[in-house]
């Protein structure tokens, strides 16, 4: 893959690989696992009568490959579908894993890599099946999206700290363009030239970017996916909710 597109052809993806393709003319991009046979398994909006340009996938949707394309459980957000309705006929990406610091700041737009390293192709799979099966929490586009879903399953860190951020890039850009351009703005006043303040401005995006990387940051946990309910706050071993950090400190 190159610095400026991770783009990839489908011979060469392989089960495991965290995947994704551009939605809304490259508005956004939605992000699953491929586990092989033409299947990926992905986190989405549960479909509800309101119209939104959040990801959904329909339950009445019919694939004419494939019979069980669009399985999931009820009310959950993660479902497993065919390749060709995963891309909607859209170009397919590969997201990196692994990559060096100087890298992750090349690569501008947020979604595409992380300095994180994934963890073997069968822990890999074995969570996101694991997932397809118990479900990811409620869908959120900033703290708990495809691209956290795909993450999870690649690396198993969760975030400690539920109100701030989630793992996704996407979110990290989507935030981290308007402080970096309000935190600038008063050095308008300092520097000689429009070029000067765009420069500093993206630099500061870059580095807010960079410090939100599940790679570099301190605030994540290895949480197994078998405990991944109780750590999200979803339900304890006797069905109630349950407090995310004090989980988390037993997990330490």
């Amino acid at each position: 893959m190159g610095l400026l597109t991770n783009r990839v052809k489908r011979i060469e993806i392989k089960p495991g690989d965290h995947i994704y393709t551009y939605r809304a003319l490259f508005a956004y991009s939605h992000h699953g696992i491929y586990v092989g046979g033409s299947k990926v398994v992905h986190f989405t909006r549960v479909e509800t009568s309101s119209t939104s340009s959040d990801e959904q996938y329909s339950l009445t949707a019919e694939c004419p490959t494939f019979p069980d394309c669009g399985f999931r459980q009820p009310n959950s957000g993660v479902v497993i579908s065919c390749l060709d309705c995963f891309l909607r006929n859209g170009s397919l990406y590969c997201f990196e894993y692994g990559v060096i610091p100087s890298v992750f700041i090349a690569k501008v737009r947020g979604g595409t890599c992380t300095t994180a390293t994934s963890d073997p192709v069968e822990t890999v799979i074995h969570r996101a099946m694991y997932l397809l099966q118990n479900g990811f929490g409620n869908y959120d586009v900033f703290q708990n999206n495809c691209e956290d879903f795909a993450l999870y399953c690649k690396t198993g860190l969760l975030i400690v700290d539920r109100q701030g951020v989630g793992r996704s890039g996407q979110a990290s850009s989507v935030i981290g363009a308007p402080v970096a351009a309000l935190l600038s703005s008063p050095l308008k006043f300092l520097l000689p030239s429009p070029v000067g303040v765009a420069t500093v401005t993206a630099g500061m995006y870059c580095m807010g970017r960079y410090a939100t990387d599940i790679g570099v940051r301190s605030d994540v946990v290895k949480v197994p996916v078998e405990d991944l309910a109780v750590n999200l706050g979803w339900a304890d071993s006797e069905g109630g909710t349950t407090n995310v950090t004090a989980t988390v400190q037993l997990i330490k």
